[in-house]
């Protein structure tokens, strides 16, 4: 391998690295938009936010019932009830529900809903 060669190699290795760098600030839902980085602790490729199935959400007079189940998103591993009042939600740039769950699954930091499912 020539001097030119291995030089040719270093930048296109240089390239690629640069071009594959992961935000750690916010990730993307596999639809393509980019969830909010005041709700994505992006932990790791996959992150903590995720769409989840519309089955799993009803709606009352004051707000959103979420329930999930194990599965339903990659971080739940049992059955989860959270209530998210009217006002809460942020419209989902896919038109399906999301949620946000961090620190723990416990605790959701954001849940995105359509547009008109309020």
């Amino acid at each position: 391998m020539t001097l030119a060669t291995s030089t040719v190699s270093l930048i296109t290795l240089g390239v690629i690295s640069v071009c594959t760098i992961v935000r750690t600030d916010a990730h993307q839902a596999k639809s393509g938009w980019t969830y909010p980085p005041a709700c994505c602790k992006a932990q790791g490729l996959v992150g903590d936010c995720q769409a989840i199935p519309a089955r799993d959400i009803s709606r009352g007079p004051r707000g959103f019932s979420v329930f999930l189940h194990e599965g339903d998103h990659h971080l739940v591993t049992k059955p989860h009830l959270f209530f998210i009042p009217y006002g809460d939600e942020i419209p989902s740039g896919d038109g399906r529900y999301h949620i946000c769950l961090h620190p723990t699954e416990n605790d959701v930091n954001c849940f995105f809903s359509p547009p008109d499912s309020s």
